[in-house]
């Protein structure tokens, strides 16, 4: 049976999943969709439901799609549809999870990776976040559920745009791409959305391509530290010079967000023992608060480009295509996480180079 893809949709409270969710179901793409939900709202996803067993917490909504509450937990969960699928008792080609406001996404996606049964059934796409542009700015500050969300996203939704004034929402696009440079952001009106820009995107895959807006490297460049990796400073502080911070709303950029990224360039080698040896006791010790890492490598011994991407302690690598005749020999990695120790891993990445 080939993997079922699976989506992580979350946001704070209000942000607009269940809209967005809604308008999901409801486009008539074709597609059989289960989707998981923490607990049923007081609004169903659908309100003309063809059967509906609530003993066993899984409604059958008139398009084929299935809309199924956690029970135990999800992992118990999608074993079981997984089952259910594998008998013929469920038709169903994709996995949405919608988590609460209040989700830390980390330990939802981790299911997907240290779980050998669900390995096997499932595949994890990708995580979407939204984000309420309205609220999003004391969310932000004050809530680190709200920035742990922002930092494993691999696509963010802003909704509730038409409620604040077009500088906000620069200052607020300024502020999350400083906090996940790797996402691409996009407003969206009452969850309309095409449904290429959520299913499908591959964000967990190992693959040669390391999706960061180059305008916005290029933007960074300028404030480089001089160093051969041109160290890109992502941190929200008051040394950032961009057109964003000219309007005045010096709340929205000025907060120290504990979520952060930073870009490492270089066009000298790795040398994989050093580089294995780095990583391995860097993860070991600030695993925890590593959200999301990626690159592409260049490294001593092949001719091949080295992909690698990371959740918390978990890591994978693979041999990806051969660098191309005349093609610049470049590694580019992007951290993700929580208060990362930025010197001390800039230093050991360095120290790897051959």
């Amino acid at each position: 049976m080939a993997l079922i893809p699976a989506t992580i949709l979350t946001g704070f409270l209000g942000s607009g999943k269940t809209t967005l969710l809604k308008r999901v179901l409801q486009e008539a793409h074709g597609q059989k969709i289960a989707v998981i939900e923490n607990e049923f709202g007081e609004e169903n996803i659908d309100t003309d439901i063809l059967v509906a067993d609530t003993t066993e917490q899984i409604i059958q909504m008139s398009n084929g799609c299935i809309c199924c509450t956690i029970r135990e937990d999800l992992r118990t969960t999608l074993q079981d549809l997984a089952a259910r699928k594998r008998k013929g008792e469920l038709d169903f080609e994709r996995v949405v999870i919608e988590t609460t406001g209040l989700a830390d996404p980390g330990p939802v996606t981790q299911t997907f990776f240290m779980d050998d049964e669900i390995a096997e059934s499932f595949l994890l796409d990708s995580v979407i976040t939204l984000v309420d542009a309205k609220h999003a700015a004391q969310q932000l500050n004050d809530r680190q559920e709200a920035r742990r969300q922002v930092g494993f996203a691999d696509q963010v939704f802003i909704s509730k745009t038409d409620l604040v004034s077009a500088d906000d929402v620069a200052a607020l696009q300024h502020r999350l791409k400083h906090m996940n440079p790797r996402a691409p952001q996009k407003a969206v009106h009452f969850g309309e959305v095409a449904i290429s820009e959520v299913f499908d995107l591959r964000g967990f895959n190992l693959n040669a391509k390391l999706e960061i807006d180059p305008d916005f490297l290029k933007d960074e460049h300028d404030h480089a530290h001089g160093h051969e990796h041109h160290d890109h400073d992502h941190e929200h502080g008051e040394h950032c010079n961009h057109p964003s911070h000219q309007h005045g709303h010096g709340h929205h950029h000025h907060h120290d967000d504990d979520v952060k990224s930073f870009v490492f360039r270089s066009e000298r080698a790795f040398d994989p023992a050093k580089l294995e040896d780095f990583l391995g006791a860097i993860i070991n010790i600030y695993g925890p608060r590593m959200l999301r890492y990626k690159g592409v490598l260049h490294m001593k011994g092949t001719d091949r480009k080295v992909i690698f991407q990371g959740v918390h302690q978990l890591m994978g690598s693979d041999l990806g295509p051969a660098w191309a005749e005349g093609e610049q020999r470049l590694s580019k990695m992007v951290f993700i996480g929580i208060d990362l120790p930025k010197d001390i891993l800039l230093q050991g990445l360095e120290q790897s180079l051959v």
